[in-house]
C-alpha cells in the first residue's frame, strides 16, 4: 500500500466522518472535512490541492457563522426562546445514552415539548411549538450538511484535476 492512497484514505475516511456528522449531529463536521481535505493538501502540495483546502474552509467557516445565525433569526421570529433549544440539546444527549440510536432524537423532542408546554401551558400550542423548534434545528444541520458536501465535491474535484495532471 502506497503512501499516497494511505493518505487519500485517511483523508476520505475524515471527510466521511465530516459528513456524518453533519447528519447525526454528535461531533462537529467542519472540523472533520477541513481536516481531510487539509491532510490531502499538505501531501499532494499543489497550488490547486492548497486552493481547494482554502475554498472548502471558506465555505466551512461561512456555513458555521450561517448555522447560527439564520435559525437564530427564526428562532426569534417564532417567540421560541433560546433556552427552549438548549434544555432540547440536553435532552438529546441524554436521551443518545439512555435509548441506544433513537435516543438523541427521542430526547430532543422530548425536551422540547416538556419546556414549551410549561411555557405556554397548552398542549397544542406546546406541540406547534415543538414542531417549530425541530424546523429551525433541520434548518441548521441542512446548512451544516450542505457546507460539507459542497466543500467534498471540492476535494474530489482537485483530487481528479491532480490525478490528471492538470
Amino acid at each position: 500500500m502506497s503512501a499516497s492512497f494511505l493518505i487519500i484514505l485517511i483523508s476520505g475516511l475524515l471527510v466521511l466522518a465530516g459528513i456524518v456528522g453533519a447528519v447525526v449531529q454528535i461531533w462537529p463536521s467542519g472540523p472533520f472535512v477541513a481536516g481531510g481535505i487539509l491532510l490531502w493538501a499538505f501531501h499532494v502540495n499543489t497550488p490547486l490541492a492548497w486552493g481547494v483546502f482554502a475554498f472548502a474552509l471558506f465555505i466551512l467557516a461561512v456555513a458555521f457563522v450561517a448555522k447560527f445565525v439564520i435559525p437564530g433569526r427564526k428562532l426569534a421570529q417564532s417567540g421560541i426562546p433560546n433556552s427552549t433549544l438548549i434544555w432540547g440539546l440536553v435532552g438529546a444527549v441524554v436521551g443518545y445514552f439512555v435509548i441506544p440510536v433513537v435516543g438523541f432524537i427521542v430526547g430532543l423532542v422530548a425536551v422540547i415539548y416538556v419546556v414549551e408546554y410549561l411555557r405556554l401551558q397548552s398542549p397544542q400550542d406546546a406541540w406547534k411549538a415543538t414542531l417549530e423548534a425541530l424546523k429551525i434545528v433541520g434548518l441548521s444541520i441542512v446548512i451544516e450538511l450542505l457546507a460539507a458536501l459542497v466543500a467534498t465535491s471540492a476535494w474530489i474535484g482537485g483530487m481528479i484535476f491532480t490525478a490528471i495532471g492538470v
